[in-house]
């Protein structure tokens, strides 16, 4: 899918890096495999429980209820100097959007099926599917995967079906030749295997699906008869649930298969008051059901056909499914924790010195006894790196493919705790280097020899009409264009030691600024108070729904607003007196990305950065096939690092904690997800020779990116823009092996040799080349023949020149 591409008039080039969505639903490239037909076995009648089950019963287990706005600060003596202990999840206010900023409740699109809540609608998460376009697609809890049946396939279910791909059933595209290893383009995991299904037999084509209780990493789907009827499916989602729950209202249990059963068998009794069955299916992959009714009532599963078990009629309870491939180990481990399951979780974090600390607790229901089961759930690799504490300890053999994030393992806890040990809490806005030791990463201090190269480029760069270059129709590139000149104005300020002149470049930056806080843009700001949030009026005034990327409906508003954010922080360091007459709107734009408080009933908490995946989803409310997908890792670590500065210069410590430790966790998850080093063990190894993801989506990964295929595309996507962020999440190591294999000139089998790369990606792939080889990027922008179409409109050869030369590159 192509948007506007790369611009090519040398005045205007901008690189257009967001997301273009225009809501179509990915196509997939293979049909779902066939199940091969099966004579319908022996029906089977569940036998009776033993005489002396005890009843089981349900209500919320109640935890120690995480106050994620409470302030949590203590202080600790070290040696002789009193280091903070700062809670991460403050406010950064509560107050309602200011007046110059107009609100309308029309938002085009609908709230589907969504029960009324009184707190805000988050837009970007794994369930949102359930309430967009069809209600077809599916949702995501990893390794897991629901889907609405609506009648589909040999079963005719309207119930819910669940999923699980094994690597083995992965469709891998075309092998790319030119690149060493001749990687699949991409790899992507069959949708709409209804592997069981968990239905009723009330469902029916008047079935509705709905939702209610939407938060940040759960929420409830519901499947009722028809619309109005208190009889219904609750499923709990929840993002690595360890086994999919449905909780039944007075409904005639059925479980359904469109993959076949092959045999199922009465389990011996896990737990009192729970009934088990061991299914295998046509496809020999082995499942679990625990079913846990209400009152103590046998639900008498039977099969009636080779797609159908059925149960009794006006059945109360919990039924439970679990793959299981580990036989009779994993049976046991998942008996051990059947009967509960999670219905939310409540996140915490701190920081201490260069330490940051964060806690994922389930809310759960089912069981209620002291000695019951704690929750089964997975953790993603990256999770398990960062465990500490107890929580390592928690772990259990058993493990799960997940579809894009490697191999989930099992958990038995009721609460995760997972550190980052080396904060980037010394970065700032001069170059960084990550690889120094703590106290010596950042250079302020240039050579009298770059600083006149500098200033040369500089005395030209400065003068051009920002306000021209900033006031366009698009919240993405007028940010891109602010961020740009505030970083030429800091680099001639502060490296190059030339208040004076920059005083030029900040005055011209602050009255371009001026547009956007005034909101007098082309398109302004508007309030929505449909979905809450702070969306480009581009959408309503045109009818195009892809609109400066999608902005109305929630597409990329980390990415937008984190160049915005970085603007101002560097315009408020440089003149603390702009910091009063600007900081509301610029805390508006951190508050609708990401709102760390769930006390700010103007915005939903972490509208984009998703804690439990370790990084952002740029889709906002378009249905799709894939879920939810990131492109640009690097923009969603650039908007950490810009509320990072941010919370510096206007005093926030908490949110400057929290950019350090999103960055953290970012540089965790790139490393692990999107930047694929040899031996990555998180993807296929037939995929990870294109070193970057391209797109990431939760169910594909396609290298490629939505406004072209050429190779400086998909590579620089996953770098700009090259700020002191990136030596973190860009570490040499990986810079190398991406250099050499794809871009090395002196490489006669890279594919893309730098040098032939024509227009302003090829700034950005020698600016990245800096962090691997400073002298070399040096020597590239400070040559005498520099073509200036070398440079993107998001960035300038002032800060290029500056940065290889902060990093060392300078003679």
């Amino acid at each position: 899918m192509v948007s506007d591409g790369p611009k090519s008039d040398a005045s205007s080039q901008i690189i257009n890096t967001a997301l273009e969505t225009d809501g179509r639903p990915s196509i997939q490239p293979f049909p779902t495999p066939s199940v091969p037909s099966v004579t319908i076995p022996k029906v089977l009648s569940a036998a009776a429980p033993p005489s002396n089950t005890s009843t089981g019963y349900f209500k919320l287990v109640t935890s120690p209820k995480i106050n994620s706005t409470r302030q949590y600060l203590g202080r600790r003596a070290v040696g002789q100097a009193m280091i903070d202990q700062t809670e991460v999840f403050r406010p950064v206010a509560t107050t309602p959007p200011p007046r110059h900023i107009p609100s309308r409740g029309d938002h085009p699109a609908p709230r589907l099926n969504i029960a009324p809540q009184s707190s805000p609608l988050p837009t970007n998460k794994f369930y949102a599917n359930f309430f967009l376009g069809s209600q077809g697609q599916g949702v995501w809890t990893h390794p897991y995967s629901l889907t609405w049946s609506k009648g589909t396939q040999s079963a005719k279910s309207w119930g819910m079906a669940v999923a699980h791909i094994d690597p083995d059933q992965r469709v891998f595209g075309p092998r790319v030749n030119d690149i060493p290893g001749s990687p699949a383009q991409y790899y992507i995991n069959p949708v709409a295997i209804q592997s069981i299904i968990i239905s009723a037999a009330e469902l029916g084509n008047n079935t509705i699906l709905t939702t209610d209780s939407l938060q940040a990493f759960s929420a409830n789907a519901n499947l009722l008869p028809q619309a109005g009827s208190s009889s219904k499916i609750t499923f709990p989602l929840v993002q690595g649930m360890g086994l999919v729950t449905g909780v039944y209202t007075n409904l005639q249990p059925v479980i359904q298969s469109s993959v076949l059963f092959r045999s199922v068998s009465v389990g011996a009794r896990s737990s009192a008051g729970i009934f088990k069955y061991q299914i295998t299916l046509e496809d020999n992959k082995s499942w679990l059901l625990y079913a846990t009714p209400r009152n103590g009532q046998d639900p008498q599963l039977s099969l009636v056909s080779n797609t159908e078990l059925r149960g009794v009629f006006n059945w109360y309870g919990v039924i439970q499914i679990a793959k299981n491939p580990a036989g009779s180990s994993g049976e046991y481990i998942y008996d051990n924790a059947a009967g509960v399951y999670p219905t939310a979780m409540d996140l915490t974090a701190s920081t201490f010195s260069q330490t940051g600390t964060y806690s994922f607790r389930w809310r759960k229901a089912g069981l209620t006894a002291a000695s019951g089961p704690k929750l089964l759930m997975f953790a993603l690799p990256h999770h398990v790196e960062s465990f500490t504490g107890p929580t390592p300890f928690a772990t259990t053999p058993l493990r799960l493919q997940t579809t894009t994030k490697g191999i989930a393992t099992a958990v038995v806890a009721d609460a995760w705790t997972l550190v980052e040990a080396n904060l980037p809490v010394d970065m700032g806005f001069a170059p960084w280097n990550g690889s120094l030791p703590l106290g010596s990463r950042s250079t302020t201090t240039l050579s009298p020899t770059a600083i006149n190269v500098i200033n040369k480029v500089a005395e030209s760069e400065i003068k051009q009409d920002m306000g021209n270059q900033t006031d366009l129709d698009s919240m993405y590139f007028s940010g891109k264009a602010l961020s740009k000149f505030a970083a030429l104005v800091y680099a001639v300020h502060q490296l190059c030691d030339e208040p004076d002149f920059a005083r030029l470049g900040l005055s011209q930056l602050k009255v371009a600024f001026a547009k956007f806080s005034t909101n007098q843009q082309q398109y302004p700001l508007v309030y929505d108070t449909a979905w809450k949030g702070l969306v480009s009026s581009g959408a309503y005034i045109t009818g195009n729904a892809g609109q400066d990327f999608g902005n109305a409906y929630y597409n990329d508003h980390h990415f937008h607003y984190a160049y915005f954010i970085h603007a101002a922080a560097i315009i408020a360091h440089l003149d603390p007196q702009w910091l009063q007459l600007n900081k509301e709107w610029v805390n508006l734009l951190v508050r609708d990305a990401a709102n760390p408080s769930t006390s700010d009933q103007y915005f939903p908490f972490s509208r984009a950065f998703d804690w439990y995946h370790g990084h952002s989803w740029a889709k906002g409310l378009f249905e799709s096939a894939d879920a939810k997908d990131e492109e640009s890792s690097s923009e969603d670590a650039f908007f950490a690092y810009a509320i990072k500065m941010w919370g510096r210069v206007t005093g926030d410590r908490s949110m400057e904690a929290r950019g350090n430790l999103m960055l953290s966790v970012l540089a965790r998850t790139l490393r692990n997800y999107f930047l694929m080093q040899d031996g990555n063990s998180n993807h296929p190894a037939e995929f990870i020779g294109n070193k970057v993801t391209g797109v990431l989506f939760e169910n594909k990964v396609d290298a490629t990116t939505y406004f072209g295929a050429n190779r400086e595309y998909i590579h620089g996507i996953h770098m700009l823009p090259l700020l002191p962020y990136s030596s973190l999440t860009r570490p040499p190591s990986f810079i190398t092996q991406e250099w050499t294999s794809i871009f090395d000139p002196s490489n006669p089998s890279a594919p893309n040799p730098a040098t032939t790369i024509q227009g302003g990606w090829k700034g950005i792939i020698y600016a990245n080349l800096a962090l691997m080889d400073p002298r070399q990027s040096w020597d590239f922008f400070a040559r005498e023949d520099f073509d200036m179409s070398w440079i993107d409109g998001g960035a300038s050869r002032t800060w290029y020149l500056a940065w290889a030369a902060g990093l060392g590159g300078a003679p």
